[in-house]
């Protein structure tokens, strides 16, 4: 076996060419993780928000909140039904109206905002629900609580500033709350009253949330609002409701995975092109190897290992460079109301593993054809080479 330092020199001797791979390799990689960490923060935001026992209640027929209200007077009903879950306000279960309007952001562009007319339960069916700066709405005061991430991005979005969505709708900001990175993280929440009022939209709501007291009476309360005349309502677990609106990412997963591929061959190429260079320059050196005792097995071994120790650099390189990442948000749109979505980057296991499985497969794929033309050189011709 030759030994492993051997290619750890040859490495370090062709220093510009070995670094100009591992640079082309630690961009391409690190491309691929920002993609993919993007798409697993916009999966993980929808996925921390479904609660097993919980229901969103919508017209039947509809997909999403903003094409499922209905009368409010049914609302009021459902709000009264048994096998809700109660805590010390009463049933976990609230009336909520979503609108969507255009805000200004700080640099002066604009874009869509969700603005969540929500009442006191809602806060108990979000998961780690926290007001961390400022205090709660009042009601009937046209007050506002605002998410942390949009604070942050939009004019007027700090405690004490104003949220202007044009003449008839404006909320004075009193505070700024996290939801555990959910779905809630980026939507602006004001009294339902309030809501109402600004939108012109009495009488009607855009859903209902219900936490059911155990899954037995979740199940019995979805055949109740779906089946039963008095309602005639679609109540879709929560869980899958998110579910369903992670489908927009399948998108994202998709093209980043193509992208993902062809940067891959894209770096294979790189990886080969370097490596036929380093059989062209070193034939005597393989030729001597070979006179030496070396077998054809122990020279594509090296060759593949050096491709392999080249290639993982350039992945260590780039997954380290996308690390930092980890604390940025990000501000896209969601494709199902084009409303704004703040994603938190996430390199978990699964970006780890494109990482890995691309590394793996320019190092291998890269040095193959390069090893395999070492490997067939004649001890006496490659010994004959100037």
């Amino acid at each position: 076996m030759i030994p492993f330092k051997y290619n750890v020199r040859n490495l370090r001797v062709r220093w510009k060419t070995t670094l100009m791979t591992v640079t082309g390799t630690a961009l391409l990689v690190c491309s691929s993780c920002i993609l993919f960490g993007l798409v697993e923060g916009l999966e993980y935001s929808l996925k921390v928000s479904g609660d097993p026992l919980d229901l969103i209640v919508l017209r039947q027929g509809a997909s999403n909140e903003t094409t499922g209200g209905f009368e409010a007077k049914k609302a009021d009903e459902l709000l009264t039904l048994g096998g809700i879950e109660r805590d010390e306000n009463g049933p976990i279960a609230a009336k909520e109206m979503l609108n969507i309007a255009i805000a200004e952001r700080i640099d002066g562009t604009r874009n869509n905002l969700i603005i969540r007319g929500v009442q006191t339960a809602s806060r108990a069916l979000r998961p780690d629900f926290k007001i961390v700066a400022g205090r709660d709405f009042e009601s009937g005061k046209g007050e506002c609580i605002v998410s942390s991430n949009l604070s942050r991005r939009y004019k007027g979005g700090r405690v004490g500033g104003l949220l202007d969505f044009g003449e008839k709708e404006q909320y004075r900001v009193v505070g700024v709350f996290t939801a555990g990175g959910g779905a809630a993280e980026s939507e602006v929440w004001a009294d339902l009253k309030d809501v109402e009022r600004n939108t012109g939209r009495d009488g009607s709501v855009s859903c209902v949330q219900i936490r059911a007291a155990s899954v037995k009476d979740r199940d019995e309360l979805k055949k109740t609002i779906e089946d039963g005349t008095q309602f005639k309502l679609s109540a879709i677990p929560e869980a899958k409701y998110f579910a369903d609106q992670s489908a927009s990412s399948m998108f994202l997963k998709a093209a980043g995975t193509l992208i993902a591929v062809l940067l891959t061959f894209g770096a294979m190429f790189a990886a080969a092109n370097t490596m036929f260079s380093a059989v062209q320059s070193r034939t005597r050196e393989i030729g001597t190897m070979r006179a030496l005792g070396f077998s054809r097995r122990d020279v594509l071994i090296s060759f593949l290992g050096e491709s392999f120790l080249l290639c993982l650099l350039g992945g260590l390189l780039g997954l380290l460079a996308t690390l930092p990442l980890n604390f940025l948000t990000i501000e896209t749109s969601n494709f199902s109301n084009f409303a704004a979505v703040t994603i938190n980057f996430r390199f978990g296991p699964w970006v780890m593993g494109v990482a890995l499985l691309m590394t793996v497969a320019m190092g291998l794929f890269g040095g193959m054809i390069p090893a395999l033309r070492a490997v067939r050189l004649e001890v006496i011709s490659a010994l004959r080479e100037l």
